[in-house]
């Protein structure tokens, strides 16, 4: 297989899985949520356990959001597509550390929590062939520190706004993305 039809297989990968939109939606509201739960009147640490509770649901709420904006989850003959699953297994390889912040430090679950989102968002711009995902773990990740070291803990909601309306975002420009590749196939 030469670089061309290898880059061939990573924009079929993009257009028929319409570049894991799905998930950004589900991620998008998700992280609404997660910034309602900041907001409540409860302990860091029990908050923390509902946004556990919170984003359990995130694949069944993206394969909905999938049979309605008609993506495709396994690309058949693409040997690329496994690539996606092992890339979100690989976020659950810093849960650890998400589990260290939670018992040790619960104030700062929610930054921490952000932060691997968005850096895990990183390599999907290489399978999908985008740099929005490169550009938006970036602004995720350095945007949820700084918001967290210029405002006081009680308003730490923010940072889940803060991402729900990167994924927002994120969401447009992945839109943008997939119109464009459209146009060239």
């Amino acid at each position: 297989m030469n670089k061309e039809e290898f880059e061939k297989l990573k924009i079929r990968l993009s257009v028929e899985s319409k570049n894991g939109i799905d998930f950004i939606i589900a991620a998008t509201v998700i992280w609404a949520l997660i910034a309602f739960i900041w907001n409540l009147d409860f302990d860091s640490y029990y908050k923390s356990i509902l946004v556990f509770i919170v984003g359990s649901p995130m694949i069944v709420i993206a394969f909905f959001i999938s049979k309605f904006i008609k993506s495709v989850w396994k690309v058949k003959d693409n040997p690329l597509q496994p690539l996606g699953l092992w890339l979100n297994v690989a976020q659950l390889f810093y849960f650890p550390f998400l589990i260290f912040v939670l018992i040790k430090s619960p104030d700062y679950f929610i930054m921490t929590y952000s932060i691997i989102t968005g850096a895990h968002l990183f390599s999907y711009s290489w399978v999908y062939k985008t740099k929005f995902y490169a550009l938006f773990a970036g602004i995720i990740s350095v945007g949820s520190l700084l918001i967290a070291l210029n405002i006081e803990e009680e308003k730490f909601f923010y940072i889940g706004v803060f991402t729900s309306i990167c994924f927002l975002l994120l969401t447009v420009g992945l839109i943008f993305d997939l119109k464009n590749k459209l146009k060239t196939l």
